[in-house]
């Protein structure tokens, strides 16, 4: 496949729009109190992450970050299937999907 498309932008592009979505990623897991919104929030700082690897990839000529990113992808996956195991368990107990129903499960 044709990457030459890709190098037509410039490098800098992606280093700021990676840096822009992992500073609404971060932003949304300080401000927000919604368990699923910090999960959406967490996986736009992980996709930020894969823009970049993808990027440099294809600017060096150096297909093994674009390997990486599949592991990224898979651990995000796992990520969010335990992630709503958990919150789907916490909701039966609180009735509640807000970070402060799981404050009160310390047991």
């Amino acid at each position: 496949m044709d990457y030459s498309i890709l190098k037509e932008v410039p490098i800098q592009y992606y280093f700021v729009l990676s840096a822009i979505l992992f500073c609404i990623g971060l932003a949304g897991i300080m401000l927000r109190n919604n368990v699923i919104i910090i999960f959406l929030c967490i996986e736009i700082m992980l996709n930020s992450v894969n823009l970049l690897l993808v990027a440099l990839s294809v600017y060096k000529g150096d297909p093994q970050a674009q390997v990486f990113v599949f592991f990224i992808m898979a651990v995000a996956a796992a990520e969010v299937a335990i992630g709503l195991a958990i919150l789907v368990a916490s909701y039966r107990n609180t009735v509640s999907i807000g970070l402060d129903g799981l404050k009160n499960l310390k047991g």
